[in-house]
């Protein structure tokens, strides 16, 4: 499942850097995560890095993109050339 963020963003930016996908764009007025990047971090770290650094906590799951582990592993493998 890709992750989105929400309303609650502040748009500090501390998660645009910690993504090994380069999915988190800033958008207006809220940073955008793209679903087609957004492996949760799978593949490249244990937990997600834009949750762990977000102070506002309003990154969440995207219910509109539910994929398996396997699923983002294979998606961060084809995005990296794996």
């Amino acid at each position: 499942m890709a992750l989105l963020i929400n309303d609650d963003c502040t748009a500090c930016d501390a998660c645009v850097p910690v993504c090994p996908n380069e999915a988190i764009t800033a958008g207006s007025p809220i940073y955008v995560i793209d679903a087609v990047k957004c492996t949760e971090c799978v593949g490249a770290h244990d937990d997600p890095q834009c949750i762990d650094v977000c102070p506002a906590d309003c990154i969440v799951p995207d219910p509109n993109n539910a994929e398996s582990k396997d699923q983002l592993l294979a998606k961060y493998k084809s995005l990296h050339g794996e």
